[in-house]
């Protein structure tokens, strides 16, 4: 059982501190993977192939889509963005903690596709307003695009329930510490075919 990773699924409205924590807390959590999505668009100045996104031709992309080599994947603006299962079953096959950063649709494909596999936290702000508040501060975003974030968050935080943990970010070291507990809950949670392979090994053990 331990040359099998497990999979960790984050949600949360933009400007919750998702990447925040990750960061702050990866000293803490052992050998993870960070699932970066794959995408069809050119890449933006400064982003790098492997880092940001994994690149690839419409061609490339509709062909894994027919292998069913995607957990979840959408076309936006003429795009393809999605996430490749390549990469996760290297991580997972290496023993390593895969992280998702993913909206709450995803989270409930992967749950439909891994479900006893997969550990999810819902990370939030303690208020629309403070949300608001942190999206304005970044200075990252124009009126409409931060509109657009408010109305997303509205939705999702009504899909809370579905996850395993929640993790409101308002101490931010209280949080690191909450995500830390939820990364090392994640890495011992197994999945049915884990648990019964360790079951066969252990009775095989008997003198």
């Amino acid at each position: 059982m331990s040359g099998f990773g497990s999979i960790l699924i984050l949600s949360g409205p933009s400007g919750a501190g998702k990447s925040s924590l990750i960061k702050a807390a990866a000293g803490e959590i052992g050998d993870f993977y960070f699932s970066i999505s794959t995408t069809t668009r050119a890449p933006r100045e400064g982003e790098k192939d492997g880092v940001d996104y994994f690149f690839v031709d419409k061609e490339s992309f509709e062909a894994d889509i027919r292998a069913g080599e995607f957990l979840e994947y959408a076309q936006v603006h003429g795009n393809y963005y999605g996430t490749s299962l390549k990469p996760v079953r290297e991580a997972l096959e290496a023993g390593k903690l895969v992280i998702f950063d993913i909206d709450v649709q995803g989270h409930a494909i992967a749950r439909e596709r891994m479900g006893d596999l997969i550990t999810s936290a819902f990370v939030t702000t303690p208020s629309l307003a403070e949300l608001e508040r942190r999206l304005r501060k970044r200075c990252t975003d124009d009126e409409e695009t931060i509109r657009r974030r408010i109305e997303n968050a509205l939705v999702e935080v009504e899909y809370i329930s579905a996850y395993d943990f929640l993790i409101v970010n308002d101490d931010f070291e209280k949080a690191v510490d909450d995500f830390i507990a939820v990364a090392k809950a994640a890495r011992l949670k197994k999945g049915r075919k884990q648990a019964l392979a360790f079951v066969n090994a252990w009775r095989n053990t008997a003198g």
